[in-house]
């Protein structure tokens, strides 16, 4: 009996951590300018909202109407991340925040291989 108290306790508490963190992660995603090497783009995550930049800070994209406080939260691991579905494109995006500080975006497009790359900060 005791053993089972046990288990029942420590389920109890990896779920309460797993909500407590994934409803931080909000909070400390890193708003910010992040580099695409891949393609020479820079993508912008603001309270106002998300965008692909230039190198020169032309805007290429703009996700209208989306800003970090749209994404679903997630912990891949130890790491915290965020995602969204963008129906205009018929893409996914999963942005998750490594240990190094960079994030790893992970792109799913239809009929097309995933794309993955390690955004660093600018």
């Amino acid at each position: 009996m005791k053993k089972l108290i046990v288990v029942l306790v420590l389920l109890f508490a990896l779920s309460a951590v797993t909500v407590f963190a994934q409803s931080s992660i909000l909070g400390a995603f890193p708003a910010g300018k992040w580099l695409d090497s891949n393609y020479d783009a820079v993508w912008e995550f603001a309270a106002t909202g998300i965008r692909i930049l230039d190198l020169n800070g032309n805007v290429l994209y703009s996700f209208t109407g989306l800003t970090i406080s749209d994404l679903s939260a997630f912990m891949e691991g130890i790491n915290p991340g965020l995602a969204f579905s963008y129906a205009a494109a018929g893409r996914s995006y999963r942005f998750a925040v490594l240990l190094s500080g960079n994030l790893r975006m992970e792109i799913t497009r239809p009929n097309l291989p995933v794309y993955t790359v390690e955004l660093r900060k600018q």
